[in-house]
């Protein structure tokens, strides 16, 4: 995306902004407990909201204007969210609304998330989530794709033995590429579909990117694969 300059100079001022997340790997529930001095807010809404599991910790890559992660730390108010993204201004735009609006149980972090392993304590996380990621379409870039192998074994490292990941995208490609990569890893596959919205789905928040796409008619993919 364009540069952003109020996004980007944002990011200094940024209280959700976790600037040193190297130093909390293997304590990120503590981090959570430790500041959550107020209940966050849960969406404005009839139905009744999906039940959620207690202290269970999600991580974004990817996650572009932050959306995603704050409609789903106000749907599961008692799990922690952390946001990853490495574009400057689409991390400040992120940045400020977590501050105007987010949960406390809510985080980001602005860097790249090949350095997960350094974050995240091994077994430590319960949720990856992947929506709408770069496909990176040239066969030279493949390995910038996230779910390309190296990432895989992060994931795998980071992730408990039980850990999920979820993946949404519009790219039939990036998908095929994805579920070939995960299969040739061994993970299992525990769901797939080939037009996610077709019905609804309340227990998972769309994206921006989804919002526009099912609007316009256009099939969302989504599959989900459980720790090897």
């Amino acid at each position: 995306m364009r540069r952003v300059g109020w996004a980007v100079d944002y990011l200094d001022e940024a209280q959700k902004l976790v600037r040193d997340p190297e130093t909390h790997a293997g304590r990120w529930k503590e981090l959570f407990e430790s500041r959550k001095t107020e209940a966050p807010e849960a969406p404005d809404t009839e139905e009744a909201l999906p039940e959620g599991v207690p202290g269970r910790l999600h991580v974004e890559f990817g996650t572009g204007k932050g959306g995603y992660s704050l409609d789903m730390a106000r749907l599961y108010p008692e799990e922690y969210f952390v946001a990853v993204e490495k574009n400057d201004s689409a991390a400040g735009i992120a940045a400020s609304k977590y501050d105007a609006e987010g949960p406390q149980n809510l985080r980001l972090i602005w860097n790249d998330a090949r350095f997960m392993d350094t974050w995240f304590a091994p077994e430590e996380v319960d949720m990856i989530h992947l929506n709408f990621s770069d496909p990176w379409p040239k066969n030279r870039n493949a390995k910038r794709r996230l779910s390309a192998d190296s990432f895989l074994r992060q994931y795998a490292a980071i992730l408990k033995p039980d850990g999920k990941l979820a993946m949404k995208t519009d790219n039939a490609a990036l998908f095929e590429y994805s579920l070939l990569q995960f299969s040739r890893a061994g993970w299992p596959l525990q769901e797939i579909s080939v037009d996610f919205r077709r019905s609804e789905h309340p227990e998972d928040a769309m994206t921006e990117y989804e919002r526009k796409f099912t609007t316009e008619g256009k099939p969302i993919y989504r599959a989900v694969w459980r720790r090897k």
